[in-house]
């Protein structure tokens, strides 16, 4: 039996020890959003008021003929002023997309108890994390959102500690698009001097993970968010969302751009995949790319999946501006650390926009 969700111990220890998520608190019909998921009212995302982001996507086909300089110079201008960007003709299967969207449904469909046995205190493997919100024990308010998140080392250990319902399918989505990372990365890192060859991609991407995202569907919408707003802490992540929408992007105030600092939407694209910049990439550039502030609204009509890849440097590496870029700018932005110490003070925190790149920064006054 479900708990009283308006006692907020018990609400937590229903969605969050016990593993039943916010998936278990819709399924036991619940006609209004608990207190511990309304957000205050500077959080909440007001639908009308925000635009959606028209930018074309970029054919990542044409890198390999005559237009090949005009799409890194797309990719490089939409690095440096959304941090954010729709591309299409990537090389993933689009077979392989839908069934991305329908194993993650399959997923979540699952008995709790079922994705339970993956919660971190639990989990048999420490590449298999499943969970809900972000991090549920430091937010004022909870986010609107089940994940399951699944790191990897090798392919034989994937498929051996993998959750068997989406291991595939997520394995396949992280090999075929292994191409398309390294060639955006290639014009990204060459448009600031830096050549990319096989001894140094470890040191931009030798972590990746496969998340699962789950945004059920919920009875007050401009009440909640799916996830709170916040840059991504690695290099670059590539996002399949499905056809719903509701992913929301901060123009960054520094840019030359229409719309400074409002929301835009990204309006889903049939077969298209979605990149963001990463605060790594931001750092490595001194601050030239940007990393995308962004958030995810819910909502009433249907539950919404959506499958990222993250990519991030090896927890060891050490990362600092690039030194070209340095020269070139006269002065570093940012400090030199440990990747593993970002990341410690990444999931220390609740989201708090691009707060976590302060941990990098230098002050300049």
């Amino acid at each position: 039996m479900a708990p009283s969700f308006d006692n907020e111990s018990s609400l937590f220890n229903f969605v969050v020890r016990d593993g039943n998520g916010v998936k278990g608190i819709v399924d036991s019909g619940i006609s209004k959003v608990p207190q511990a998921y309304i957000q205050p009212t500077a959080e909440q995302i007001v639908k009308k008021n925000a635009s959606k982001c028209e930018i074309p996507p970029i054919d990542l086909s044409k890198l390999n003929g005559p237009d090949h300089d005009e799409v890194v110079n797309q990719i490089v201008r939409a690095a440096e002023t959304l941090g954010f960007f729709q591309v299409v003709n990537h090389g993933v299967p689009i077979q392989l997309l839908d069934s991305l969207k329908q194993t993650a449904h399959n997923f979540f469909s699952l008995p709790a108890e079922r994705k339970a046995v993956y919660r971190k205190e639990v989990s048999p493997s420490p590449l298999v994390k499943y969970g809900t919100s972000f991090v549920p024990e430091k937010e004022r308010a909870l986010e609107w959102k089940d994940y399951i998140s699944m790191a990897y080392t090798n392919d034989d250990e994937a498929l051996q500690q993998w959750p068997i319902e989406c291991r595939d399918v997520a394995l396949q989505f992280l090999k075929t698009s292994h191409e398309m990372v390294r060639n955006l990365l290639e014009a990204l890192l060459g448009n600031l001097g830096e050549e990319l060859d096989d001894s140094k991609i470890d040191a931009f991407i030798g972590k990746k993970m496969v998340n699962m995202n789950f945004y059920p569907t919920c009875p007050n919408p401009e009440l909640t968010v799916g996830v709170g707003r916040h840059s991504d802490m690695g290099t670059l992540t590539i996002l399949l969302q499905d056809g719903i929408g509701g992913l929301y992007v901060k123009v960054p105030e520094d840019v030359d751009m229409e719309k400074k600092g409002e929301w835009v939407e990204i309006p889903p694209i049939p077969d298209a995949l979605v990149i963001n910049v990463g605060d790594m990439l931001q750092i490595w550039s001194n601050g030239r790319y940007k990393s995308a502030e962004h958030r995810v609204r819910t909502t009433s009509t249907k539950s919404r999946v959506s499958i990222p890849i993250f990519t991030s440097p090896l927890p060891t590496q050490k990362v600092a501006p690039l030194p070209q870029v340095v020269k070139k700018d006269g002065v570093a932005h940012y400090k030199e650390f440990v990747f593993s110490n970002y990341m410690n003070s990444f999931f220390g925190n609740a989201h708090d926009g691009k707060k976590s790149l302060e941990f990098a920064q230098i002050n300049s006054n």
